[in-house]
């Protein structure tokens, strides 16, 4: 494929002037803080077999600092998000059973970078994991597709994404609204998306 062939995302001028893509709401949010739960929420995800996936740490800001996340684990059907939180040990039984389960797919943006910290955090690799990245390079995109741009080329939207929930305190106990919907929201994307590439004529 010649240099000019390459496919490439709409530039931020024009995703700024799309319409919003229609996010999830905080009524279709679920934060799992127990592990009864926590298995309700397995037992919905399960039942899905592939859901959008994500994980948020706190940042670091000091030379030589480790990140202790994952904070929040997000996974997403095609309407509605479970937040997990890392803090509330009585689920971690739960979290494990689903980032090992090879029956449900874990569908995400960049993933990298999340395996690792859950490999440090929690020492294992998850399995079924879908790195849409991946998907894009294989259409031609030579550079990485987060999922603001993906949303703007296959739904013509905007998805809402602020900088400075994405820097925030995710180890807090208690996550703001906006925490809340932009990590739901992130899994909701990719799981859209993922369907989205699934029905284009170019994935057949």
């Amino acid at each position: 494929m010649p240099e000019s062939a390459h496919p490439t995302p709409p530039p931020k001028t024009e995703i700024a002037e799309m319409e919003a893509f229609a996010a999830l709401g905080m009524e279709r949010v679920f934060v799992v803080t127990s592990a009864s739960q926590a298995r309700r929420a397995a037992e919905e995800l399960m039942r899905a077999g592939s859901v959008g996936f994500d994980t948020e740490s706190k940042p670091t800001f000091r030379k030589g600092e480790k990140s202790t996340g994952p904070h929040v684990l997000q996974f997403a059907t095609l309407d509605k998000a479970f937040i997990f939180q890392a803090c509330f040990s009585d689920t971690h039984p739960v979290i494990l059973e689903l980032l090992c389960s090879a029956g449900l797919t874990k569908i995400g943006f960049g993933l990298s970078g999340d395996l690792q910290q859950i490999a440090n955090r929690f020492g294992l690799r998850p399995a079924a994991i879908v790195d849409l990245d991946r998907a894009f390079k294989k259409l031609g995109y030579r550079n990485a597709v987060g999922a603001k741009s993906a949303i703007a080329m296959l739904f013509k939207r905007r998805l809402l994404k602020s900088k400075s929930v994405t820097t925030s305190n995710w180890a807090a106990r208690d996550l703001t609204e906006r925490q809340l919907l932009y990590a739901a929201n992130d899994a909701y994307a990719a799981i859209h998306v993922h369907y989205a590439l699934q029905a284009a004529p170019q994935a057949s």
